[in-house]
């Protein structure tokens, strides 16, 4: 959950919005409640009781209130349509139950879930739009930033680029603050962080009997439902087996098994188009300098923060996967006794995550060292979620602002001029009445 603040005078205009706080809700996404609908308005509700605090009382009835779902439920609306409705239902039932304006839920497109990314980090990096010292709104002239954003369910790249797409599903144009933008953006599906994850353990029980992936003296029980129940493992679900039953499953650190694994995702073999990222999607040239986040960001940080390895280049980044791919389960723990439930999976995160920029997006040397890993610009979270409100709210305007910030620039230099004046009356006065004192003809 994130609460965001502008200035009251600026809610047509351009308006600079700030994240004013967050709220990570426990558990799973929305999507995960799909045999218990009511649990997700449940999970929501701790943190609408911490925006009835963040939120001023007097402003909780007119602050709008949206939720938005992205591609875990587009997953779960595929397979089980109903099920989605009746957790987006749930859902609405608990926000509607809150004081404030509650504008309805909407399942993102993948389109939408890729601007939207785009349009917030570009935002806050004021890339669209720059407030200058005279008063006045100008068009920075540094260009835009591409932004990438690994999810749970899915994965995007959006970026702005000069020529048409071959493929019109991959263009948006947009018009924001008077300019035009024509953009590249692609989201696929099953290549969310979670959903590889399953992918990835599922190829590991099928041709390894053991996990590649998973650090050498770390085993668990895995429940085959859980496996196969996403619809990104359907390719691999075997005709028939015991949902019930649970297989072990013992990692083995062999960072060449694991790359093998990894590569299988990714499809080269046909492309209908000049150029493509991968599984055949047309991709035009990477332009411009790129800004990566939410687990793009995540798993960069643990390379950089928590095993102290330099990232800077591709050249690095590949090194740094070899080495924490080389970790037994003891060597990890040891590194980050406070991250058990996910240290198992940094290996086969990291691999997916230089893999899929390298191999997938098409990204060399140079391009990558035009690649920032980040989690906020500011104080703001980069996501999607500033961007759709933005929208929603049509806090970014079509034509340039007219309206200027605070006094504008004429007005500064009439007050000026009125402010010098003034001492230059009174000394003229002052002096009048002097010599007015000194005549001999004063009474």
């Amino acid at each position: 959950m994130f609460i965001y603040k502008w200035p009251a005078d600026k809610e047509n205009d351009t308006g600079i919005v700030g994240q004013h706080s967050s709220c990570d809700v426990r558990g799973g996404g929305i999507s995960s409640y799909a045999d218990n609908p009511s649990g997700a308005g449940q999970s929501l509700v701790e943190c609408l009781n911490q925006a009835l605090r963040d939120v001023p009382k007097e402003r909780h009835a007119g602050t709008p209130l949206y939720l938005g779902a992205t591609a875990g439920i587009r997953l779960l609306n595929l397979t089980d349509p109903e099920a989605a409705a009746n957790v987006l239902a749930a859902a609405t039932r608990t926000l509607t139950q809150y004081p404030f304006d509650f504008r309805g839920a909407r399942i993102l497109s993948a389109q939408d879930e890729g601007v939207f990314g785009w349009v917030t980090a570009n935002y806050l990096l004021e890339n669209f739009i720059k407030y200058g010292w005279v008063g006045q709104w100008f068009r920075p002239r540094k260009g835009t930033l591409g932004a990438m954003d690994l999810g749970g369910a899915s994965t995007q790249i959006t970026f702005e680029t000069a020529s048409p797409a071959e493929d019109p599903a991959n263009e948006v144009q947009l018009r924001l603050y008077g300019q035009h933008y024509r953009v590249y953006t692609h989201s696929f599906l099953c290549y969310g962080r979670d959903q590889v994850l399953w992918r990835l353990l599922a190829s590991a029980l099928q041709i390894h009997g053991f996990h590649p992936c998973w650090p050498k003296g770390y085993s668990t029980h895995v429940l085959l439902q859980d496996v196969y129940e996403s619809p990104c493992t359907a390719a691999q679900r075997p005709q028939t087996f015991n949902r019930s039953a649970k297989v072990s499953l013992s990692g083995s650190s062999d960072p060449a098994l694991c790359r093998g694994l990894i590569s299988e995702l990714f499809n080269f073999s046909s492309c209908r188009f000049s150029r493509c990222s991968f599984n055949g999607i047309f991709q035009p040239p990477l332009a411009g300098k790129f800004i990566a986040f939410s687990a793009f960001f995540y798993t960069v940080d643990f390379l950089r923060t928590v095993m102290g390895l330099p990232v800077a280049t591709l050249q690095q980044l590949e090194a740094a996967v070899v080495t924490i791919c080389n970790q037994t389960w003891s060597e990890l723990q040891a590194r980050a006794p406070g991250e058990r439930a996910r240290l198992p999976d940094y290996c086969a995160g990291a691999t997916f995550v230089q893999q899929l920029l390298c191999r997938g997006y098409g990204f060399d040397e140079r391009t990558f060292g035009g690649v920032s890993f980040q989690k906020k610009a500011g104080d703001t979270a980069i996501g999607w979620a500033l961007g759709y409100m933005l929208n929603l709210t049509n806090l970014i305007p079509a034509d340039p602002p007219g309206l200027r910030k605070g006094t504008d620039f004429s007005s500064w230099v009439v007050l000026l001029l009125l402010f010098a004046a003034m001492p230059l009356a009174a000394f003229v006065l002052l002096l009048h009445r002097a010599c007015s004192a000194k005549s001999p003809s004063a009474i």
